[in-house]
């Protein structure tokens, strides 16, 4: 097994079977490793297939809530740009709901998504933050659970919408894996190309 796994201390010690089980999903890829194995190990596997995509989607369903909606917001920036002054409502309200998880953040992010324009992909941010508590939202709402794999579905298909507007699609999609694993590592995912080559050991 490989080191590009290893040491995710933020993702629960869990077999990933049963994590894809919880939000309905299944890989597209057939997978040895005993429906026992961890995420490490089946992430692993996976890679060394060369099913990329499979392991961004473990890796969405894998993170933690609040981790997931930050990873969605890294690449978020992709599309709308780095600079903080480049934002949109979804993700102004996105970042700062990672950043201080309260209600009122929480509210701001929903409140984001009534006036969004259709083209604005952003929108994946502020629903996997309205839905990262695990309910429908505050007050009466907090007693409905929120639809099972929301925040997975919406930090995977930022990262695919990231990925979609990649001039180097190989590379873009090896980094998008990386910040991923940073972030469950317990780092920012601020990861810069050259640093996720040297996390990977790829050229």
């Amino acid at each position: 097994m490989s080191d590009r796994f290893s040491d995710l201390k933020k993702i629960p010690k869990e077999p990933a079977a049963r994590m894809l089980a919880r939000v309905h999903v299944k890989l597209a890829t057939p997978v040895s490793a005993p429906v026992s194995a961890p995420v490490e190990v089946v992430l692993d596997e996976l890679a060394g297939k060369e099913a990329w995509v499979d392991v961004l989607k473990l890796l969405a369903i894998a993170l933690p809530a609040r981790e997931a909606v930050w990873w969605a917001c890294i690449a978020a920036r992709d599309v709308v740009g780095h600079d903080k002054k480049a934002t949109t409502p979804c993700l102004k309200a996105s970042e700062a709901w990672v950043f201080d998880p309260t209600e009122k953040n929480r509210e701001a992010a929903r409140v984001s998504l009534d006036n969004v324009y259709i083209d604005d992909d952003t929108e994946l941010c502020a629903t996997a933050a309205m839905y990262a508590p695990g309910n429908m939202g505050p007050g009466d709402l907090a007693d409905y659970p929120a639809p099972a794999g929301a925040v997975s579905s919406c930090a995977f298909g930022m990262n695919m919408v990231s990925l979609s507007a990649a001039t180097d699609f190989d590379a873009h999609l090896q980094l998008l894996i990386d910040r991923a694993v940073d972030i469950a590592r317990g780092g920012n995912g601020q990861l810069a190309p050259a640093e996720a080559t040297e996390a990977t050991g790829e050229v």
